[in-house]
C-alpha cells in the first residue's frame, strides 16, 4: 500500500500547498493500492492512519529551507524507530516531523517516508496560494506521480 498525504492549512495562503496538490492529484485515477488524501490540520488523524503498514508515504507540505518562494523539495524522511519525545496533542499543532514521531509512540513502524515540499512565500492569513507556490503545484504533483509510479516498478508491478 501507498499513502499520498497532503497537509497544510487552507487559511493560511501558502501553508495549503499540500492541500493544493492533492486536489490536484484527486483529478488522476489511482490503483486500488493507492491511497491520495488531503488531511489538512489532522495531524492525529495522519499519525493514526499511518499505523497502516505503508511500503512508501508520500507526504505534501510547505517546507521552509530557505530557498526562493515555488522552490520544490524532495527530501527522504528518515524517522527514527524508537518513540520521539512526548508532542503536544493539539491537531492544528501537528507538523510532519511531529507527527512521525507520534508513530512509534502509537506502536506503529515506519516504511520509506519522502517529503515533496514547497518554499512558501507567505503562510499568513489568507486563502488562496501566492503565484511562485500556486506555479509548483503542477511540477508537486508530476513528482509525486513519478514517485508512485517508480515504488511500483521497483517492486515489479505495474
Amino acid at each position: 500500500m501507498i499513502l499520498v498525504a497532503g497537509l497544510g492549512n487552507m487559511f493560511c495562503s501558502d501553508d495549503a500547498f499540500g492541500v493544493s496538490v492533492i486536489a490536484e492529484l484527486a483529478k488522476q485515477s489511482w490503483p486500488d493500492h493507492v491511497e491520495v488524501q488531503d488531511f489538512g490540520i489532522r495531524g492525529i488523524h495522519l499519525a493514526y492512519q499511518l499505523l497502516e503498514p505503508y511500503e512508501l508515504v508520500v507526504l505534501v507540505d510547505a517546507v521552509q529551507r530557505g530557498g526562493p518562494p515555488g522552490t520544490v523539495y524532495v527530501v527522504e524522511a528518515e524517522p527514527d524507530p524508537e518513540p520521539g519525545p512526548e508532542v503536544s496533542m493539539d491537531a492544528h499543532d501537528l507538523g510532519p516531523d511531529a507527527v512521525l514521531s507520534l508513530v512509534p509512540r502509537l506502536g506503529g513502524t515506519l516504511g520509506k517516508v519522502v517529503v515533496v515540499g514547497c518554499e512558501p512565500a507567505d503562510i499568513g492569513t489568507g486563502i488562496g496560494l501566492t503565484p511562485a507556490v500556486q506555479d509548483a503545484v503542477q511540477t508537486a504533483a508530476r513528482l509525486v506521480t513519478d514517485l508512485v509510479v517508480g515504488q511500483r516498478v521497483r517492486e515489479g508491478t505495474s
